[in-house]
């Protein structure tokens, strides 16, 4: 039971970002489209844990060591290499998204220009690659999992005294302007395709290197649909708040807000932690991939990532969770469909190997 926690929990926190947090990726992908988005987040509740799970096996049966052995696995050498560059940049888009994020906080929460916000997170990511502040990320890490837990029982107070007298839920959602799709259940598939996407390694690593892999298996089922419940509550709050929300950056904040001033700092604290949680990583990873750890090379590299997720900060959260995440997720559309041609072939293989030991018996 130990090992399944463990395991779910790293799934748990590898997806619900800042992002997710906030509530922007909810508003476009589920809100927008009224009760039909609940249905979306009901989807979800089926496609993570049944993701998760392949992912590890696949993890055990290739020894993942990184998403590179994976994805060249499935999608062999050339496409591989196609969709490793392309997910690569992909982690660098998100630290854009985590830095324009940090300036929407700042603007909402205390009434700041955006850039101040954009500059402070920039500086803090590039200093914690420079200085390799393993301690501060291990301690922000740590607060991850309250984080999540404030943010959910936040959503579940805002379902439960939810006054919707007088309010066409249905058409203050369908005012929402900015969605991730034309289509409901696109959005839905799109929203689970790029978070998992984002997931590969972490969780075929886990696969390829966890002892108990029952364990393993168990938790990405458990972790997959804790995420899709999740998804749920807070697009439920989301729903029977919407008219206060529409046009909002960072609706969970302003869910917190109305609340109370200091449940809205106590929120505010929190997603700016879970935005470099989530920053730091990615531009790391993304810097990485390029440059060996740790030299002056990867420390310029590192300088000049911080610096162009500055300026492209000023695109707007909004926009980039808006043009960033779909298009993240039609990529993960084909790196899953690349794992069931693979999963096909297998089965084709170990049907074949069976009847050829069954003729020769």
């Amino acid at each position: 039971m130990k090992d399944t926690l463990r395991v779910a929990g790293v799934y748990i926190g590898t997806i619900i970002g800042a992002g997710f947090a906030s509530g922007q990726e909810v508003l476009q992908f589920y809100t927008g489209y009224g009760w039909l988005g609940i249905l979306g987040t009901l989807v979800t509740v089926v496609l993570y844990p049944l993701l998760g799970y392949y992912l590890v096996v696949l993890g055990k049966r290739v020894k993942a060591q990184s998403h590179k052995s994976v994805i060249y696995h499935i999608a062999g050498k050339y496409l591989g290499f196609v969709i490793d560059l392309l997910l690569t940049f992909f982690l660098f888009g998100v630290a854009v998204i985590m830095v324009a994020g940090s300036g929407s906080l700042f603007q909402q929460q205390f009434g700041m220009s955006p850039s101040i916000g954009y500059a402070l997170m920039a500086i803090l990511i590039v200093l914690a690659l420079l200085l390799s502040l393993r301690r501060v990320l291990n301690v922000i890490s740590s607060i991850a999992p309250f984080a999540f837990a404030v943010i959910v029982a936040l959503a579940l107070y805002a379902v439960l005294t939810a006054d919707t007298s007088g309010v066409d839920l249905e058409a203050v959602s369908a005012t929402q302007e900015q969605l991730a799709s034309s289509h409901w259940l696109l959005s839905a598939f799109l929203h689970v395709s790029f978070n998992v996407a984002l997931s590969v390694s972490i969780l075929a690593i886990m696969g390829a290197t966890e002892q108990d892999h029952k364990a393993a298996k168990r938790g990405a089922i458990l972790g997959g649909v804790v995420l899709g419940v999740i998804a749920l509550v807070i697009n439920l709050a989301m729903y029977f708040n919407v008219d206060e929300l529409i046009g909002a950056e960072m609706p969970m904040l302003t869910i917190a807000n109305d609340v109370s001033p200091v449940v809205g700092l106590v929120i505010a604290i929190l997603l700016l932690a879970m935005i470099f949680n989530t920053a730091v990583p990615m531009l790391y990873t993304f810097t990485a991939r390029f440059f060996e750890v740790d030299t002056t090379r990867f420390k310029i590299a590192a300088l000049v990532g911080g610096i162009v997720a500055f300026a492209l900060g000023f695109v707007g959260f909004t926009e980039l969770v808006n043009q960033v995440y779909p298009l993240l997720g039609y990529l993960g559309f084909v790196i899953f469909a690349c794992m069931a041609v693979n999963l096909v072939l297998i089965t084709r293989r170990k049907s074949r190997g069976a009847a050829t030991e069954v003729s020769e018996r």
